[in-house]
């Protein structure tokens, strides 16, 4: 018996890969792919020699942009994502942690406008050691990236 694992590949589209463990659900709603029709292959808590565990996303058809590519480094600062085109490994797209994001979370805090207002969120991003932090815009209130939910 092997205990090699064993994930379809994909003609065309992109991997994500070497995401931190847990994140890779977020990363599915952030790119608001759980109501679209592209082919999604999901792997949670896979084995990774390099991060002990790591979640994996392969999308059929869709080449994410700059802009998806980098709010991705939000949930996993490490993730590799890769551009597929006849099952071969044609680009990997370079990516950075953005400065600012808009519309993309909501405020956890209570008391923030954005909670009764139709305003489009925004979070000041930065790292801290290894973690990251959001900054709500409107509150002023700091955020680790797993308190604040993807808006959906």
């Amino acid at each position: 018996m092997s205990d090699m694992l064993s994930v379809s590949a994909i003609k065309n589209g992109t991997v994500i890969d070497h995401i931190v463990a847990g994140q890779g659900l977020r990363i599915i709603y952030l790119l608001g792919m759980q109501t679209n029709s592209n082919q999604v292959t999901i792997g949670l808590n896979l084995p990774s020699k390099r991060i002990g565990k790591k979640d994996l996303i392969k999308i059929e058809n869709r080449i994410l942009t700059e802009d998806e590519a980098n709010e991705i480094v939000i949930f996993s600062p490490a993730a590799t994502i890769n551009v597929i085109n006849n099952f071969q490994v044609v680009d990997k797209i370079k990516t950075h942690l953005p400065t600012v994001t808009y519309g993309i979370f909501n405020c956890p805090n209570r008391l923030c406008v954005t909670q009764t207002e139709q305003v489009t969120s925004c979070y000041y991003i930065h790292e801290q050691g290894k973690k990251i932090k959001l900054i709500c815009h409107y509150c002023e209130k700091e955020f680790d990236r797993d308190q604040v939910k993807v808006a959906v």
